[in-house]
């Protein structure tokens, strides 16, 4: 197509599998915990099934990749449970922002609820692959467009990726069902640009922000890990804030 595409790497893999759950459960919430060298994160699949998307090092990666199911394993459960070293200025300024927000908002008395324990994993399920982020100029051309990884990269650690390309297909169906409805051939420019208009006026924020939060999340400097630190406990108790970042989320 002759597009120029926007593309750098982050140095790092995510490593995916399947894993079997210690026990089975209402396995319905996606968890994400963010680690010194990247976030783990287990997306539910079925009761006693989770998906598993773990950024780390490319070293680390083909550690994992080359250790036995059950040391694969026992490093993820370690990695999920155990408690990182943290800065005692963080601890005791997060601490006082826990306390502040106690007692401006009302907050939830509800039992937190724990993120389940890996048992197995399905075997042949291990794979990597590299992270990097990547954006075409232009999706579309002479009867061709792009959708997903093709028009568009992002690290995993917000989830956007499947969003933003079922959102694509979403939206060129239903432009060349239109085409169609108005006697146009499937390739007609004006419709092809029209979604390529729409999506990069959703997509763009999108990456944006998902980059936003992978240079947020990939600093130890204090005072930036304070200022997170209250950004996410704002956004958890102001409702409105939170339901309005889902639902553009999941557009």
């Amino acid at each position: 197509m002759g597009v120029q595409y926007l593309s750098w790497d982050y140095n790092q893999m995510g490593v995916v599998a399947t894993l079997n759950l210690s026990e089975p459960m209402n396995n319905v919430v996606a968890w994400q915990r963010f680690l010194p060298t990247g976030p783990v994160a287990l997306l539910p699949l079925t009761d006693e099934l989770s998906s598993l998307v773990w950024s780390t090092s490319i070293e680390h990666a083909k550690e994992l990749l080359s250790i036995s199911n059950e040391s694969f394993v026992d490093a993820l459960n370690d990695a999920l449970w155990k408690k990182c070293p943290r800065d005692k200025i963080i601890d005791v300024a997060t601490q006082r922002l826990d306390n502040l927000l106690e007692s401006v908002f009302e907050t939830s008395n509800a039992v937190r609820q724990l993120h389940p324990s890996i048992s197995g994993v399905v075997e042949g399920s291990r794979a990597a692959f590299p992270l990097g982020f990547g954006h075409a100029t232009c999706y579309v051309g002479k009867g061709v467009a792009l959708v997903g990884d093709a028009a568009h990269r992002v690290h995993p650690l917000a989830g956007q990726g499947v969003n933003l390309g079922f959102g694509d297909v979403k939206c060129l169906s239903e432009l060349l069902c239109e085409a169609v409805f108005n006697g146009s051939s499937l390739g007609n420019m004006s419709h092809l640009m029209k979604y390529e208009t729409l999506r990069q006026r959703h997509n763009l924020p999108t990456m944006l922000a998902t980059e936003g939060l992978q240079k947020l999340y990939g600093t130890t400097l204090t005072p930036v890990v304070v200022l997170r630190s209250l950004g996410l406990q704002l956004t958890h108790v102001l409702s409105p804030v939170k339901k309005m970042i889902m639902n553009y989320a999941a557009a």
